[in-house]
């Protein structure tokens, strides 16, 4: 298992000024562009390795790391896993399993990944062989809505532990999902989740995703998702065996 950090650059002019907002938009438009030519790089490079690659998003604690913890084990297709956070390689060493490549990237104080963090990241992992790449995102479902990380599929997570409206207060991350899993599902009659209302805002929001409700813990749902997987796998020619 490999870590890096990764130290985001600082923006020294415009974020303490009231005449602010020009400067920003001034900074932040090169700084998509370059991202997303770096994005472009990253997706010819798993093109060529022929993986498929999904970015996984949502708020800290819903499961994201479990999730792949359970998909490590039961999942039948050589996996590697890049794990984004601010600090600790926590994460990392909970889905460490011998035979899958891993790697920690810490940001520092940067609140989501981009595509030169990946390419960086990658170079920390043997990818012989690999057939998916997960990248477990920042926890954040503001910030990564903007940055293409070269994946081919965007994975939202939405915990019952959230509640129903989450689609509703967070548009941009849920408008540029492909899939959207509703996860702990095992604990939603506990809490009083709405399950209803929250599948119609998530139709609502995102109409383009597919929806998978599961519980990592329980093991419901882990068929739908690697159902999921090896569907992308059979239909994405990218992602065929060497």
């Amino acid at each position: 298992m490999k870590v890096l950090s990764v130290f985001a650059p600082k923006l020294l002019q415009s974020a303490a000024r009231e005449s602010a907002g020009p400067a920003t938009v001034e900074i932040h438009t090169p700084l998509l562009a370059k991202n997303d030519d770096a994005a472009e790089r990253n997706r010819a490079v798993f093109r060529d390795r022929k993986m498929l690659v999904l970015n996984l998003i949502s708020s800290p604690g819903s499961g994201k790391t479990e999730l792949l913890s359970k998909t490590m084990d039961g999942f039948d297709e050589k996996a590697a896993v890049l794990v984004g956070d601010l600090e600790t390689d926590n994460d990392a060493r909970r889905i460490h399993r011998p035979g899958v490549p891993v790697a920690q990237i810490t940001t520092g104080t940067a609140c989501h990944l981009d595509a030169e963090m990946i390419a960086r990241g990658m170079e920390g992992l043997d990818l012989d062989g690999v057939r998916v790449l997960f990248i477990e995102n920042v926890g954040n479902l503001v910030c990564p809505a903007e940055f293409d990380l070269g994946e081919k599929i965007r994975v939202v997570l939405l915990s019952v532990t959230e509640g129903e409206d989450k689609p509703l207060k967070y548009p941009p991350i849920f408008k540029s999902a492909d899939l959207v899993l509703l996860t702990k599902t095992d604990v939603a009659g506990a809490l009083g989740f709405d399950r209803q209302a929250a599948l119609s805002n998530i139709a609502r929001v995102a109409p383009q995703a597919e929806v998978i409700e599961l519980s990592a813990r329980s093991g419901e749902g882990l068929d739908a998702w690697y159902g999921f997987l090896r569907k992308q796998l059979v239909g994405n020619p990218e992602a065929a065996p060497a």
